[in-house]
């Protein structure tokens, strides 16, 4: 029990950290299960080790295509703008998207992959001055050569742009803004996203050290708030009650163990560059 790998070993094991069976931890089993609905959410969200990167790979079959192409688009109509002249204005909008699922909870990029990409590969005039470079190793000039790859990089950016994408896991639908006219038939799609890891195929998440201690310090503040209203109650045995205490005790643990989440096992975010 000290290493809980299912759900209901971890709630054995925090109620055990409180005092369990020696004392009575007064709050309800559905209440525990939210708490720990939450502290699982709070992981999946902030903590690095609580998602998974994957590649999702999706073929685009003349049926989709269709769908995709044929969809149309959305019509938004605004009110009158002072000093404009114009009463209404019209804007459109791309309403297509592909639904991803539930378990996905961010979107880096959307690769395409077809026959003419794979083909020319060893024509690629990137790939044949690698491969001169390679050669001619023991004599390259490393700040010219970084400098040539910067050159190349950005020219195959102007020359052949990401796909644009936009995405947000309240909806879990993914857009892309492409014309779908141009996109072949039976084309691959790699969708590179990260997704939330399931405790039923990693039942080591149960065992970590931060969450085994969030829900601890979360069902210490649930029973603090369940016992505030016996505040002042004498017990038999002159023993009051001080669920105010307790309460205060978890909002303080809860507070510092969300710090050392967000300071110790969070990913830095992104730099922001212009």
């Amino acid at each position: 029990m000290a290493q809980p790998s299912s759900r209901a070993e971890l709630k054995e094991y925090c109620l055990k950290q409180l005092g369990k069976p020696v004392l009575e931890i007064n709050v309800d089993d559905d209440q525990i299960d939210n708490l720990m609905d939450d502290a699982i959410q709070y992981f999946h969200e902030h903590h690095f080790d609580g998602i998974d990167r994957v590649f999702l790979k999706h073929k685009l079959t003349p049926a989709t295509k269709d769908t995709l192409t044929q969809a149309g688009v959305s019509t938004t109509t605004s009110a009158s703008v002072v000093g404009a002249g114009l009463s209404t204005i019209q804007y459109t909008e791309g309403v297509n998207y592909l639904p991803l699922p539930d378990t996905i909870i961010g979107v880096n990029q959307v690769l395409k992959i077809d026959q003419n990409t794979i083909s020319a590969g060893l024509f690629n005039i990137k790939y044949q001055l690698f491969l001169n470079d390679v050669y001619y190793y023991g004599a390259l000039d490393l700040l010219n050569y970084s400098m040539v790859k910067r050159y190349l990089e950005d020219l195959d950016f102007l020359l052949n742009p990401k796909t644009q994408v936009r995405f947000n896991k309240a909806n879990h639908k993914l857009y892309l803004d492409v014309d779908w006219n141009n996109v072949g038939q039976n084309e691959y799609l790699v969708i590179d996203c990260f997704r939330i890891l399931d405790g039923a195929d990693a039942p080591k998440l149960y065992n970590d050290s931060w969450l085994k201690k969030y829900l601890t310090a979360l069902i210490k503040k649930q029973w603090g708030m369940n016992m505030m209203k016996f505040q002042g109650v004498t017990l038999p045995g002159g023993v009051q009650l001080n669920g105010r205490q307790i309460y205060e005790d978890g909002v303080q643990e809860i507070e510092k163990l969300e710090l050392k989440l967000r300071t110790d096992y969070e990913l830095p975010p992104m730099d922001l560059i212009g």
